[in-house]
């Protein structure tokens, strides 16, 4: 999840807009496997869709569409370590419409294909099974990918 901003942050913005904007932003982290159009997304915040685009890109240093596609790559990352599902399914399972759209951001955001982040991370959590916790902690190396 996005931590909130520090209030001194958006002081200009004021704290009704936040909230409207907050609201926006926690639809799309509810509904970010459904595909989301931009008047959807600022009718959450009661603003038209222009003026809401540029309070949020204000408020969250990126573009409502920016964040939804990150929202779906984290959950993409997370499928795919914690299931066997195929990237196909993964892709629908988090609200792409294609799989070759899918694999371009993923890799374009995790700087890997979707097949070979969760071969990393699965080699990763294979090797730290071969060595003992307090090793791992002790000289910090107990980080995720």
């Amino acid at each position: 999840m996005v931590a909130p901003l520090e209030p001194l942050e958006f002081e200009p913005l004021g704290s009704e807009v936040y909230q409207r904007l907050c609201r926006a932003r926690a639809f799309i982290d509810h509904c970010y496997d459904h595909p989301l159009s931009l008047d959807q997304m600022s009718s959450q915040a009661c603003f038209s869709r222009y003026h809401f685009l540029r309070l949020f890109r204000q408020a969250f240093n990126k573009t409502p569409h920016q964040y939804l596609i990150e929202r779906r790559i984290e959950k993409a990352k997370e499928l795919l370590v914690a299931d066997n599902l195929r990237v196909t399914d993964v892709c629908f399972e988090v609200g792409f419409q294609s799989l070759g759209s899918f694999s371009s951001l993923f890799h374009k955001y995790v700087g890997h294909a979707p097949v070979t982040y969760r071969q990393r991370v699965r080699e990763r959590q294979l090797a730290r099974k071969q060595v003992p916790g307090c090793f791992l902690v002790m000289y910090g190396l107990d980080s995720t990918m």
